[in-house]
């Protein structure tokens, strides 16, 4: 499908600067654009870009200003990012979509599965499940005794979602993500380690995101809870009767321990780790390799492990490059004590 630059600003209720016709029919980086390409600008580091793309509009913010001669159109919006996400869900939603439930998918007599859905071949889909409207099940997904999933769903290949668990609507799974294991529960004994029953469940609440080979723990008793809006990248993980709050984000191979809280809005790096039956206030930003040992009350930015305020992290770093300099000198003052003694 193609589109017009007028077309798209009037989607995005934009200003066409330069050619309204200019047609468009995909996306490409602005360093990397072709002819019928979309392009944005938002970072300014890229702003060399603009002049030499080849991409046929560039999305832009209101308050930028060319410093030469641009061969694209632009079309000017309050926020060139967002703008560029809205146009990517309208593509994305004028593909065609695929309807039917595989003859090679293993749906048990006892489920019910709602209308519109697209189930692919080898789901299986067990007993006393409920598949809500207009999901899209891939191959080799399955879904445990018990389980329910709410409307507008996506789980894609080998998605695990195990016994009575609970997925809200407008949810993504991604491949390989395992929601609903045994938390990591055992009893130390003199013979090794006892199993401890995890007899709760895992509860995610509506427009989650959860990505590839993220693993979410069922609880030990209760709930292991995913509020709503909460967006998880590839290769977390998430312990038994953890909580994190409506919105937060995290990043690839942060690690939450077992009973933790997290706050709503908050911010977790990439390889944070937070310990467990921590509680985190909201709108906490914690940065990549952050280590958190204890409670934070929220809206703070922290760095480093042990964690520590970003701005007293910083200091300390810069300390941290002296020390060879600050041994050295401490050495020579410990020889003059010494002569100085003797003397």
């Amino acid at each position: 499908m193609k589109f017009t630059a007028q077309q798209i600003a009037s989607f995005i209720n934009g200003e066409v600067i330069g050619n309204k016709d200019a047609e468009v029919y995909t996306f490409a980086k602005i360093e990397e654009g072709t002819a019928g390409a979309l392009s944005f600008l938002a970072n300014p580091k890229y702003t060399e870009y603009i002049y030499t793309t080849n991409s046929s509009v560039v999305l832009v913010n209101k308050d930028f200003e060319a410093n030469g001669d641009i061969k694209a159109t632009l079309i000017k919006v309050d926020n060139a990012y967002e703008s560029l996400a809205k146009l990517m869900t309208m593509y994305e939603a004028s593909k065609p979509k695929k309807q039917g439930i595989s003859s090679l998918a293993s749906i048990s007599p006892t489920a019910k599965v709602g209308e519109n859905c697209y189930i692919a071949p080898f789901a299986v889909i067990g007993d006393g499940c409920e598949i809500g409207d207009g999901c899209y099940i891939h191959d080799g997904v399955s879904v445990g005794d018990g389980a329910k999933v709410g409307n507008n769903c996506i789980l894609y290949a080998h998605v695990t979602i195990y016994h009575d668990c609970r997925i809200g609507n407008n949810c993504i799974l991604h491949s390989g993500c395992v929601v609903g294991a045994d938390g990591f529960g055992f009893a130390p004994t003199a013979n090794g380690y006892d199993k401890i029953p995890q007899t709760g469940i895992v509860v995610i609440e509506d427009n989650v995101e959860i990505g590839a080979n993220t693993c979410i723990d069922r609880a030990t008793m209760g709930s292991t809870v995913i509020h709503s809006g909460v967006k998880l990248d590839n290769l977390i993980q998430i312990a038994h009767n953890d909580e994190i709050g409506s919105h937060t984000v995290m990043a690839s191979q942060a690690g939450i321990a077992g009973s933790a809280k997290i706050g709503e809005w908050c911010m977790i790096g990439g390889q944070a780790g937070v310990s467990g039956h921590c509680k985190m206030g909201d709108r906490t930003i914690v940065g990549a390799q952050c280590g958190i040992i204890g409670s934070r009350k929220g809206g703070e930015t922290l760095l480093g492990s042990p964690a520590m305020d970003a701005k007293e992290f910083i200091r300390a770093s810069a300390y941290l490059k002296k020390l060879p300099d600050l041994d050295k000198k401490v050495k020579e003052l410990m020889k003059e004590i010494e002569a100085l003694k003797k003397q």
